[in-house]
């Protein structure tokens, strides 16, 4: 598996990738967008999302909000709360954050097995290419790192033909809005029981600029697939029958939650 994908694709036909660009869409219209891409077309595709506002917390979709988020501060600062319809961790996003998003058909990339580890090994080895010349990268546990700070974290989802993975990416970020998250009690072995700012690193400490980034990572892209640019409004269907599972919590949830733990509602809000 090491080598999947990223070799030997000279002799081939390259699979076809569209490419969506965007800047500052904010985070629920675009993980709408990606599972409705991942549910409802059979192409491969880069969704690449440079900032968002306003600021969000996003959590996994089997995380409890209680555990991992400061709920009353969010509540104070009127801070949404997302739930995705991928795995993964817990994040605020904001305006400092790059996202890159990778849906792909399971047979789209040459001795890919579609399964998280490999996922994983595949999407390292590709940002390997666009981040060795930068700084000492690593894939460390399920997050993108430089050195031991982390500077990207990941999740995926896996249907029956088709899989997404999604990163984002610090390109910058508030100290101030860590203190809305909680430290996770599962978190990654090279963490260490760090703090947020102690954990993290800023990419603009080792890159030249957002769009050095971006296209090395399309570039990286082009060394498998055959990239083509979309327009974002040829993308959007207006598909009034999908339903996302993505889903922006109400206060009165985040309330709820509060005061309540031990609720049917809260169990269900939290589940």
């Amino acid at each position: 598996m090491a080598s999947a994908g990223l070799a030997g694709m000279s002799g081939a036909a390259r699979p076809l990738m569209r490419l969506v660009t965007m800047s500052g869409v904010p985070i629920l219209q675009q993980l709408h967008l990606e599972e409705e891409l991942l549910r409802c077309t059979s192409d491969n595709w880069c969704i690449i999302n440079n900032g968002t506002t306003p600021a969000t917390i996003v959590m996994g979709v089997s995380g409890r909000v209680s555990e991992l988020v400061k709920i009353q501060p969010a509540l104070r600062d009127q801070v949404p709360v997302v739930r995705r319809f991928s795995g993964g961790g817990t994040v605020i996003v904001d305006q400092g954050t790059v996202f890159v998003t990778f849906i792909c058909n399971k047979n789209a990339i040459a001795g890919l097995q579609p399964f998280p580890r490999d996922i994983m090994s595949w999407s390292g080895q590709l940002y390997g290419k666009v981040f060795d010349r930068f700084g000492e990268f690593h894939l460390r546990e399920n997050d993108y790192a430089f050195s031991h700070r982390k500077f990207g974290g990941n999740a995926q989802s896996i249907t029956k033909n088709r899989w997404v993975h999604h990163t984002s990416f610090l390109w910058d970020y508030d100290v101030k809005n860590m203190d809305y998250l909680k430290i996770p009690k599962r978190a990654p072995e090279y963490r260490l029981a760090r703090n947020h700012t102690d954990f993290l690193c800023r990419m603009k400490e080792y890159i030249p600029s957002r769009s050095v980034f971006t296209d090395g990572v399309i570039a990286a892209l082009g060394e498998h697939f055959s990239v083509q640019p979309m327009d974002l409004q040829a993308v959007l269907s207006g598909d009034e029958e999908f339903v996302p599972s993505t889903k922006l919590l109400s206060q009165q949830d985040l309330e709820e939650i509060v005061s309540s733990k031990e609720s049917p509602r809260v169990q269900k809000v939290e589940a």
